[in-house]
């Protein structure tokens, strides 16, 4: 059993460590919010792609299991950030009541809620975690009052920024489709590819319509960029690892030789605009789709469903559902594909060619 008595470990910064907490960018701004959108994955957007299919398939029997698993969104993204942060086992059971009730009180910036109010939640109920002989009562009982008592307070104006920031990025976009492709295209793609979630930090601006559209194929840029790049080095294994798995598998690569990154970039910059001013492509699935690419054809996917069914995020925008043309299609597979394919090859045989990119500089494990 851990002692109340704090200085009889020496330090504060002893006893957190001895409780589990680690304030770290690491732990915080990367794992946490990285298994956020796990948690989105594995409940609004699995739920969202079985409601469509339950539509489309008329078998309402999918749209009842849909129903079921984005209702658990909120305690799907706590658990999730709880695991990362290796919330003692009370403690980690305590944050469903926690994240459900960040996500509601968070409105549609509620992802956002649910990271903050359980990285708060988290470390509570960590600072009380067997330290008393009751601590299946002690943990729950501090993780719950904590995390709820913060979600009433926090959640509601955190929503509401992360909601306004989304919403000027997307307004953002439909007044100047051409610029704002190029920066939303170029800077999502590289959050894509840092070992940050860019899924997540989509979902948190509730990234949809032209400006998800845009997001999408910044993100497919990168990644099926980085996979035509370094076919030479990496042959098919590298090319579905990155092209259907992720691109951060290049960080190594990136931090000794930056240059390395051109062409995914270049092919990010002239994806965006030619998704948003030619094709008008728009990304009305659930926010996280718009962060994903084609890492399990996710962002593709989330396109497809949100021109069907689109998501809440979409539908409090005003975006209705639509049958697609065949020009839409022919747009969804340029922007995923062809269009980062074409581009990344040419700007990384051209450096090839000047010895900027050498043999195995874009070689990885796979």
């Amino acid at each position: 059993m851990v002692s109340l008595n704090v200085a009889d470990s020496g330090s504060i910064a002893v006893f957190l460590k001895r409780q589990g907490i680690e304030l770290t960018w690491r732990r915080i701004g990367i794992d946490a919010l990285g298994a956020m959108a796990h948690g989105l994955f594995a409940s609004l957007l699995i739920g969202t792609i079985m409601n469509t299919l339950g539509t489309q398939l008329g078998i309402p029997f999918l749209n009842q299991i849909g129903g079921f698993a984005t209702a658990g969104t909120g305690a799907a993204m706590a658990l999730s950030i709880g695991f990362a942060l290796k919330a003692p086992s009370f403690v980690l059971y305590s944050l469903v009541a926690v994240g459900q009730a960040a996500n509601a009180l968070g409105g549609s910036g509620g992802p956002l809620a649910v990271y903050f109010i359980t990285l708060i939640a988290v470390f509570s109920g960590k600072l009380v975690s067997k330290v008393t002989p009751v601590d299946l009562i002690i943990s729950p009982f501090v993780t719950i009052a904590v995390g709820i008592s913060a979600a009433y307070l926090l959640a509601p104006p955190i929503g509401r920024v992360a909601s306004s920031f989304g919403i000027a990025i997307m307004w953002a976009t439909e007044m100047q489709p051409f610029i704002m492709g190029i920066l939303v295209s170029g800077i999502v793609g590289i959050i894509l590819t840092l070992p940050v979630s860019s899924a997540a930090i989509c979902a948190a601006l509730g990234l949809v319509g032209l400006a998800g559209g845009a997001a999408v194929a910044g993100c497919c840029a990168h990644m099926v960029g980085f996979a035509v790049a370094s076919w030479r080095e990496n042959k098919i294994g590298g090319l579905l690892a990155q092209g259907l798995g992720t691109s951060m598998l290049q960080i190594p690569n990136l931090m000794r030789k930056p240059v390395l990154w051109l062409p995914a970039v270049a092919a990010s910059l002239v994806n965006g605009p030619v998704a948003t001013v030619i094709f008008k492509l728009r990304q009305n699935g659930p926010p996280i789709a718009s962060g994903m690419g084609t890492s399990g054809v996710v962002g593709p996917i989330g396109v497809v469903t949100g021109w069907f069914a689109p998501s809440e995020a979409a539908a409090a925008l005003g975006e209705t559902a639509m049958i697609p043309t065949y020009f839409d299609w022919m747009g969804l597979l340029a922007t995923s594909v062809v269009i980062p394919a074409a581009v990344a090859w040419l700007v990384s045989e051209w450096m090839r060619r000047r010895c900027v990119i050498k043999d195995r500089d874009l070689w990885i494990e796979c």
